[in-house]
């Protein structure tokens, strides 16, 4: 994200708790002590859950990150929040996951290249090596992790291992066609996108788009979503659609899934690394 020159430090707050009086007014008190300044602020109270969310990006000329975080502690603390700060432009160590499917790879590396994405990649992981010479013409390592019933644990310390290692804030399945254990699920929770066609759970299975065909589907399209145990029904972030008719074949339907597959992909990562995706349980609430 480009920073204008002599523009003092920007950075994103996200916090969620109960609703209650009161809480804009805490969160804007303690930033005029600050010293801050509001770029742009937006909340939403959940009238079912009486739930309180809000994300505001603001700008600091006098404390540093770790100072803000600090102040902020006892404020969050008084009233029950569950909160986040980090730098507005700082970006996100992404590590892609991609098996034999390339298109969304391709996109997120190419938006990565020109800056339109506030997300850094400093490795791909895949078990399989054709998209070895493409993580090559960016630069970016390649690690190649085998995966067979026998080796999926190694594999998955492995991976484990490079989250740690690489100090990944994000982890994207870009069409990586293995499934997360329970226990990676659980110690990457909220920190690991996945998309898939949205004909689930009406076409399992292999070839789902030439199963849509034969089925005369109208509308077909994708899903980003946050991983969980649940196999595909963790919470969703972005979907995308569209039209196709009789006269596509099987294999052009396929390529019309993949423009959306890695349309709502990148939006999810884009929306993910702003900070602008906050956890309401099952599902997400999203500041556009």
């Amino acid at each position: 994200m480009a920073v204008e020159p002599n523009q003092p430090p920007t950075y994103v707050l996200t916090l969620a708790c109960r609703d209650r009086p009161g809480l804009v007014f805490a969160v804007s008190s303690w930033l005029m002590d600050m010293g801050g300044n509001i770029l742009d602020s937006q909340q939403f109270d959940d009238p079912m859950g009486r739930n309180f969310f809000m994300r505001v990006h603001f700008e600091s000329a006098d404390a540093g990150l770790d100072r803000l975080r600090d102040s902020f502690g006892p404020v969050a603390s008084e009233h029950g929040m569950e909160w986040q700060m980090f730098s507005a432009v700082e970006p996100y160590r992404t590590l892609v996951l991609v098996s034999k499917f390339g298109h969304c790879l391709n996109d997120l590396l190419f938006r990565q290249s020109t800056g339109s994405l506030n997300i850094v990649i400093p490795a791909i992981v895949s078990n399989h090596r054709d998209f070895e010479r493409l993580a090559g013409t960016y630069d970016i390592p390649f690690y190649y992790v085998p995966v067979t019933p026998d080796t999926k644990d190694e594999a998955e310390a492995r991976l484990l291992e490079l989250v740690d290692e690489l100090g990944i804030d994000l982890v994207v399945l870009a069409r990586y066609m293995q499934v997360l254990s329970d226990q990676s699920c659980k110690k990457l929770e909220g920190k690991v996108i996945n998309i898939h066609h949205s004909f689930l759970p009406s076409f399992k299975g292999a070839k789902p788009y030439h199963q849509a065909h034969d089925r005369g589907v109208k509308l077909i399209g994708a899903t980003a979503h946050y991983v969980t145990a649940d196999l595909d029904e963790g919470p969703i972030i972005e979907q995308g659609v569209t039209r196709v008719n009789h006269r596509m074949t099987p294999n052009e339907m396929v390529q019309a899934g993949r423009e959306v597959e890695a349309q709502v992909l990148t939006r999810a990562v884009q929306w993910h690394a702003e900070q602008r995706v906050l956890l309401d349980g099952g599902r997400v609430v999203i500041f556009p």
